[in-house]
């Protein structure tokens, strides 16, 4: 892990903008600062350990937008948080606290869907897998890859938690921070449950979709980050309100876009491979819509796109599948759902008491999320 001890650092705040590079740079140097005071208490369990957390601090830096931290920080500067004030590092330092739990839900989404890879890389448990495998060590490769990467999943959950906690919050700011935190926790997990028992009954509803889009996705991506914002510059109940209402229609969007690129997307731009969901069988609203559709139109296309997902499918079976879905008009309604959903959250934002300058920025954000190529 990364040399060091003692607390993150909080030599000086930020004014960096979410969503540019400056900023992913300053939430990293306060995620790098962090893994540093976990040295110590790392390496006193020993090497194996020490290879595990230093993999889970290589998954946690090695790229993405910073999407969260991003709107957790423009929430707490739209409702009058002072990026030059005495508590903006501490902020930063709680706002960055969120990608450990996207590491957690990454790391554990990717066991559950079978994924192979993650950014260009293997994911978490293909990596223990393959050590697993090089050492020739007893037992089942795949289950020791599995075990250690869920374990790494809870270890980066509860460092969310250690990082929130040391960050230097005045205690009545992190108690206000501490109780949208604790509801944000369980709603992503209870939305990934969701997911899989979608998955496993066989739910082929555009509302059960959306349901897991609004829990596992929207509520700790959009939603909560900008409420955890509010939380820490004590906004009143009217932005929450608005952030709330933006925060829900926009990560809705952004889910809605991220299912698209998962069956249209390129594999050198989004790090997947191009038709991963279709294999996966993920119950997108993009895959809902296309079942709608099919049992009004056309029952036969419906059967088939039943018994091809969750298959291990062909690049040239994707391709079909992706004619399948754009015919049966599905494609066309996400991103028509898109559309509205990103009207609605932007309107809210606009008459809602934020400072212009949030304003401006969570629409270019809003923009960003929904309109994205990766």
């Amino acid at each position: 892990m990364s040399a060091g001890t003692g607390t993150p650092t909080r030599s000086g705040p930020t004014s960096a903008v979410p969503g540019t590079a400056a900023f992913a740079t300053a939430v990293e140097q306060a995620l790098t600062a962090f893994f540093a005071t976990r040295t110590d208490s790392v390496a006193e369990l020993g090497p194996v350990f020490t290879d595990a957390a230093e993999a889970l601090e290589s998954f946690v830096l090695r790229g993405g937008k910073r999407t969260r931290p991003g709107f957790a920080w423009m929430g707490w500067l739209g409702a009058g948080g002072d990026p030059a004030g005495p508590q903006a590092t501490a902020v930063l330092n709680a706002c960055s606290a969120l990608e450990l739990v996207q590491a957690c839900a990454l790391i554990h989404d990717d066991i559950i869907d079978c994924s192979r890879t993650r950014r260009r890389f293997p994911t978490v448990h293909v990596d223990f897998e393959q050590r697993h495998r090089d050492r020739g060590w007893t037992g089942d490769p795949a289950h020791y890859g599995e075990s250690v990467a869920i374990l790494l999943g809870d270890l980066a959950l509860a460092w969310a938690d250690d990082m929130v906690h040391d960050s230097g919050l005045p205690p009545a700011a992190l108690a206000r921070f501490a109780a949208v935190w604790a509801r944000m926790r369980t709603e992503v997990l209870g939305g990934q449950l969701l997911d899989v028992h979608g998955e496993a009954s066989g739910d082929e509803s555009v509302a059960a979709a959306l349901r897991i889009n609004r829990y596992k996705t929207a509520a700790y991506t959009v939603e909560r980050p900008l409420h955890l914002g509010a939380a820490l510059a004590d906004a009143d109940p009217a932005l929450i309100t608005a952030y709330r209402t933006y925060g829900t229609d926009i990560g809705i969007a952004f889910q809605l876009r991220d299912d698209l690129l998962g069956v249209f997307g390129d594999p050198a731009v989004t790090g997947k491979p191009s038709g991963d969901d279709l294999r996966e069988g993920k119950r997108t609203v993009l895959v809902a819509e296309a079942l709608a559709r099919a049992a009004e139109t056309d029952p036969a296309a419906g059967d088939r796109l039943r018994a091809e997902i969750g298959t291990d499918l062909s690049e040239q079976q994707v391709g079909a599948l992706r004619s399948l879905l754009t015919g049966l008009g599905a494609v066309d309604a996400v991103e028509a759902r898109i559309a509205t959903l990103t009207e609605q959250g932007l309107r809210a934002i606009e008459t809602s008491s934020a400072t212009p300058e949030a304003k401006d920025r969570l629409r270019a954000m809003a923009l960003a999320a929904t309109r994205r190529t990766a």
